[in-house]
């Protein structure tokens, strides 16, 4: 069986680190990267932490090279929200190829585009091909691994799923969108004309659960505070002066069928240890029996992000067409063997 192919939209931080990924993978190898501006007609391996050594060179192109019997699998890595990233999930399945993508609002998009789920569910399958969005959250920590918990209670009467995070691995966007750096009085002007974005994905996962449970979502709301910082931090990509915001805390209640209380606690910040906070992922079950499960450090968000989807590749090209959520494919494992192992060769693109 030829390898794995597997094309990258989008080289910033997350592309970056999943095309490093790749590189030390057996089985599975990158055939194309789509870039925009002055990144096309560059290598790869101008932008990735992977020296090329003997590797064949791979050119930053346009988003011409994904055509059909490119490549097994598109990672899609440039955007949060399913109306921004809809026209590339559309134009990639047209084109008769999978495609898996960090977009938070694609970890469950039912949750509040059904009609562009719907949509995308269509023309995945009228292509015989398959879309699932994913990443560490939404996708896995705050809801995939909550359900996962589940599994072992014979009733659930409570829910509480706490991330406590640090923002510094991610890029300029995600930098943005929690508003690194800038004055409070901003962050709060951006809070009421909706244009603060803080963290993307609450609906998702508590659809993602409550789907999971086979329940319904009968209330949801969210809010979010600013987190300023005493000190100058810097990160990466972010820079936050003393006074400013370093971070954003994010918080939503939900109930689901049966009166089922769900908290979501989330506070996100860059270089919390800075300041003497310890990140962890908690999911805490009232239920028979209860759960009180406590990781920390947390699953850094941008390794568990890039994880994700590289890991869920296979699964992916395995699943029949259509629009897919983590509920619906094979549970999430580290793939340390031959990634062509994995794959039914009668569902392999690129024979």
């Amino acid at each position: 069986m030829e390898n794995v192919k597997v094309i990258i939209w989008g080289l910033g931080s997350m592309g970056g680190g999943m095309a490093d990924m790749l590189l030390h993978k057996k089985g599975v190898e990158i055939v194309g990267v789509v870039g925009r501006n002055k990144k096309i007609g560059t290598s790869m391996y101008d932008y990735i932490k992977t020296e090329r050594g003997d590797r064949p060179d791979v050119i930053i192109q346009d988003e011409s090279i994904i055509k059909p019997g490119a490549a097994d699998v598109v990672l899609l890595c440039t955007d949060s929200f399913t109306k921004e990233a809809f026209p590339k999930m559309k134009f990639i399945l047209e084109q008769g190829i999978n495609c898996v993508t960090s977009a938070e609002e694609m970890a469950f998009p039912a949750a509040q585009n059904p009609e562009l789920a719907a949509e995308l569910d269509k023309i995945a399958k009228e292509n015989g091909v398959t879309i699932l969005g994913t990443g560490v959250n939404p996708g896995h920590i705050m809801d995939l691994l909550v359900l996962v918990w589940t599994g072992v209670l014979t009733d659930v009467e409570e829910i509480t799923s706490r991330r406590v995070n640090s923002l510094s691995p991610f890029g300029p966007l995600v930098m943005h969108e929690q508003g690194i750096g800038i004055p409070v009085e901003e962050f709060l002007e951006r809070k009421a004309n909706h244009t603060m974005s803080g963290h993307v994905g609450f609906a998702e996962s508590v659809g993602m659960m409550a789907a999971g449970m086979g329940l319904k979502v009968e209330e949801f709301s969210q809010d979010m505070n600013p987190i300023t910082t005493d000190v100058d931090r810097k990160s990466p990509y972010g820079f936050a002066a003393a006074g400013s915001c370093a971070g954003v805390a994010m918080t939503a209640e939900a109930k689901l069928t049966g009166d089922i209380p769900v908290h979501m606690d989330h506070p996100q910040q860059i270089e919390p240890e800075q300041v003497g906070i310890q990140t962890g992922d908690y999911v805490i079950i009232k239920g028979t029996p209860n759960v009180n499960m406590k990781n920390s450090p947390e699953i850094e968000g941008g390794l568990g992000t890039i994880a994700m989807c590289v890991n869920m590749i296979p699964f992916v090209i395995n699943a029949e067409p259509g629009l897919k959520t983590m509920i619906d494919l094979p549970i999430p494992r580290a793939i340390m063997g031959d990634f062509r192992d994995f794959i039914s060769e009668d569902k392999k693109i690129v024979k």
